[in-house]
């Protein structure tokens, strides 16, 4: 069995931003963060012949010696689900989901590639003798894209997985307790859309994705703010008329969160009361402090990197300071490869 290194890079390849850091494992339960870089992109930037510079760009801005490399992916042609099935070797299931996505998928997945894993396997089986799966997958040709990107740029990839997982390993990783102990919902808001996760002791339950995010909230607030002028940052300044706009365009989403919630409560005896909020728009307060007077409980910016020695020259501190709640994808990608399991 190969062994973890003990240096690995973390890319979280979004929509709007390509994101990395770099990880390193200290001891068996000591982490630093030795290096991280972030680059917006476009559309355009983010086509299979450009997208290889970008990811360049931003290794060689954060630079370091680490060789493995982990990627996370957001796109809107990825499938992650929860099924249930009877015990199956993974193997097994993977050729199983291929030759019947349609009645186990709800779609045809013939050219996708797949990864499933039980996501509580030491857990007893049900009376219906059924066991949960989290279900994976990206376009084949996607997949091929990407590591023929790595490989143009001579960094090959060690792994390769969807950013929603990359974001639960991340919360695994920086709050162990809470994440063995008591019931968590995660919102990872991104640009396009953001991603909703709830789990239980160790326990994935439901993952879904919402349509809304940073992209929509700044086109509704473009119009309100001074020409040239800071769109969150006049947020933060509490122009009423702006707050109250930002209220109502984020109901598109704590709609859907409250109804993730409910979700959760209805099926279980355990209750929800904190909300862990990350992505680039859980830099602002304002926002933080809208969507808890929505939802009812507090709603709070986390990241990943408080179990971590922040190894990084003084004048890039402060900076890192400000992405790190933009960075947990990067670090669970980084994790996943450095092996560690709460």
């Amino acid at each position: 069995m190969a062994k973890n290194p003990s240096l690995a890079i973390g890319l979280d390849l979004g929509r709007n931003a390509v994101k990395s850091v770099v990880l390193q494992r200290r001891g068996s339960n000591r982490f630093a963060v030795t290096g991280f870089a972030t680059k917006k992109t476009d559309e355009r930037s983010l086509l299979p012949e450009n997208v290889g510079s970008i990811i360049k760009a931003v290794l060689e801005k954060m630079g370091g010696s680490a060789k493995a490399c982990c990627l996370a992916v957001s796109s809107a042609d990825s499938i992650l689900r929860i099924i249930r099935q009877p015990e199956t070797p993974p193997e097994l299931l993977r050729t199983g989901l291929r030759l019947n996505g349609p009645a186990l998928l709800n779609q045809d997945v013939k050219d996708y590639v797949l990864d499933c894993a039980s996501i509580d396997p030491a857990g007893a089986l049900g009376e219906d003798r059924m066991r949960p799966y989290l279900v994976g997958g990206l376009p084949r040709n996607r997949v091929e894209d990407l590591h023929a990107t790595m490989d143009s740029i001579k960094r090959p990839l060690t792994r390769l997985q969807l950013a929603a997982v990359s974001s639960y390993n991340a919360f695994e990783f920086a709050q162990p307790d809470i994440f063995r102990n008591e019931p968590f919902i995660l919102v990872d808001m991104g640009h396009e859309d953001s991603t909703v996760t709830v789990g239980v002791k160790g326990q994935l339950v439901l993952v879904r994705s919402i349509e809304y995010g940073g992209r929509a909230l700044r086109e509704t607030l473009a119009s309100l703010a001074p020409e040239g002028g800071d769109i969150y940052e006049e947020l933060e300044q509490g122009e009423e008329t702006m707050v109250e706009t930002a209220r109502m365009s984020l109901a598109a989403l704590t709609r859907e969160v409250s109804s993730s919630i409910g979700f959760f409560e209805g099926r279980r005896e355990e209750t929800i009361s904190q909300i862990f909020v990350s992505g680039g728009l859980a830099r602002s307060q304002t926002l933080l402090n809208l969507m808890s007077e929505e939802l009812r409980m507090p709603c709070e910016a986390w990241h990943a990197f408080e179990r971590c020695d922040i190894a990084l020259p003084e004048d890039r501190k402060a900076e890192f300071a400000r992405e790190a709640v933009n960075l947990s994808v990067a670090c669970g990608a980084a994790v996943e490869l450095l092996g560690y399991k709460s």
